[in-house]
């Protein structure tokens, strides 16, 4: 039977919930308001006369070549850390949910990368991978690899990937071995005693069970990967060389911090914010039917 606390009247309702409205009306609602306002006035350079221009930004932005661009890299940006991630996690998970020595202190090791802000995971694939004093650039340099990231654009792409996923790996390991000691014990040894071993057994069984919490770290990493590696890349390449890194979150900060183009970075930040929405519904509507199915 189900049971209810029912509150005789409305304001202890009203008081218990408005700190959490108020949070949320001043650090979001606010700031989207303003920001969706920005995106449809312009600033002059002193930022002293503003005028309104309606979808004029709007226009502008998908006619410019650069910021098609930066759409181009963000995808492909978003996709590679987010297959990249959630595999290495599900892979390691795999791995830890096994009967090993020492298996509670290899997980304790996996989560640390997590704690890691952003600017020092960065820092430290450079160190790794720098071509004059990393250990992995000086060695691929040996082996006659052309290793420069400050000069080819495709390096440069990939060690942001890496760098940013390395930084997620231990966030969806976490949930990934939740979701796999979740599973009934007595339905992964009826498996095995009717002979279901190895990758059969996980693509038959393990895999079904875990496709709810897959799907939440697919959403989960497409957002991390469009919004929360910008201290990545600005440690790293600063957007470039030659933009190669420069993705969607960059240059909102590049047009609007740096070059002082309001209206523009508004206009970005709101077609951005516009596009995870979309996607995320699109995934809810499609996958997720698929996951309850």
């Amino acid at each position: 039977m189900e049971r209810r606390t029912i509150f005789p009247g409305w304001r202890l309702p009203l008081l218990l919930v408005a700190p959490q409205l108020l949070l949320t009306l001043v650090f979001f609602y606010w700031p989207a308001a303003e920001g969706l306002w920005q995106s449809l006035t312009r600033t002059d350079a002193f930022g002293i006369h503003t005028r309104f221009v309606g979808l004029a930004n709007f226009a502008a932005l998908f006619a410019d070549p650069r910021y098609r661009s930066s759409v181009a890299i963000t995808l492909v940006f978003c996709a590679a850390v987010t297959a990249l991630s959630l595999g290495s996690g599900l892979v390691l998970a795999l791995a830890a949910d096994r009967e090993l020595r020492g298996r509670d202190l290899y997980r304790v090791l996996l989560i640390w990368p997590y704690a890691v802000a952003p600017a020092i995971a960065a820092v430290l694939w450079l160190l790794l991978l720098n071509p004059q004093i990393g250990t992995i650039g000086r060695w691929l340099v040996a082996l006659g690899v052309h290793w420069d990231y400050a000069l080819n654009g495709t390096q440069a792409l990939l060690l942001v990937i890496v760098a940013s996923a390395w930084k997620q790996v231990s966030y969806n390991f976490l949930f990934v071995l939740a979701g796999l000691q979740s599973i009934p014990r007595a339905v992964i040894e009826a498996a095995r005693m009717d002979g279901a071993k190895g990758f059969h057994r996980f693509r038959t069984i393990q895999l079904p069970l875990l496709a709810p919490t897959l799907f939440f770290l697919v959403i989960v990493d497409l957002v991390y990967a469009a919004f929360d590696t910008f201290g990545v890349i600005q440690a790293m390449t600063q957007g470039g060389p030659g933009r190669a890194t420069e993705t969607l979150v960059f240059k909102v900060y590049q047009d609007g911090v740096v070059n002082l183009d309001l209206g523009s970075s508004a206009a970005q930040s709101v077609v951005l914010m516009g596009g995870v929405i979309l996607l995320t519904a699109l995934q809810f509507r499609f996958l997720g039917r698929r996951v309850a199915s």
